[in-house]
């Protein structure tokens, strides 16, 4: 079950969500309540030696989520 990564269309909160399958479909904001989310693309990244690695060419390491502002 993968945890995707959301944005509201009416508020602007991004929130994270554990999806079963590929149904999206029923995902509402976590902050208004809107079903009018559109799925982001989230950094992939992996734990490795106890740190974060980034599976990205910039480097981060700063997060677990490539949410922080240095990811981004």
């Amino acid at each position: 079950m993968p945890i995707y990564e959301f944005e509201c269309e009416e508020c602007g909160k991004v929130f994270e969500e554990l999806v079963l399958g590929s149904n999206t479909f029923n995902v509402r904001c976590k902050n208004c309540g809107s079903q009018k989310v559109r799925k982001l693309i989230s950094q992939v990244a992996f734990k490795s030696g106890g740190k974060f690695v980034s599976a990205s060419s910039s480097g981060c390491s700063g997060c677990s989520g490539g949410s922080c502002s240095t990811c981004r």
